[in-house]
């Protein structure tokens, strides 16, 4: 069995639930990622993207300087173990149309898994690991 904690990654960026869209793009862009992980202290609230800024953000003409990552954040978050199995995230990925869950140890965040983290390790030739496995394009 491969385990979540075999690939994930630990490298995340966490952004406080009052903080700004602006404030998350730039974090964004700064880090080169396409998500942040809204938390609310030590509590994992939800995950904000790039396309979720876009697309409930500014396409619904919220102001991303005063709109806050609370405004936008689905909050109804799956998470996994780093001890769960591998196959099981990409079925709660696939059952809860999800394409990242964040990935907690003993109510702690440690780690965030992503379909394209599945993708480079259960099919490296697919065009999704490709592009998973690339350096980012700025």
């Amino acid at each position: 069995m491969t385990t979540v904690g075999e690939f994930m990654t630990t490298r995340l960026v966490t952004m406080d639930g009052n903080d700004t869209l602006t404030a998350a793009a730039q974090e964004m862009r700064d880090s080169a990622i396409g998500d942040v992980v809204v938390t609310d202290g030590d509590n994992v609230i939800g995950i904000v993207t790039d396309r979720d800024i876009t697309v409930r953000g500014v396409a619904e003409d919220m102001n991303p300087s005063s709109t806050t990552l609370n405004q936008i954040t689905s909050r109804d978050v799956v998470t996994v173990s780093q001890y769960d199995d591998a196959v099981a995230a990409a079925d709660l990925m696939r059952t809860y149309a999800v394409r990242r869950l964040p990935v907690i140890d003993d109510g702690r965040l440690v780690g965030l898994i992503s379909m394209g983290d599945l993708a480079v390790e259960r099919e490296p030739q697919s065009v999704l690991a490709d592009i998973s496995a690339d350096d980012p394009n700025n």
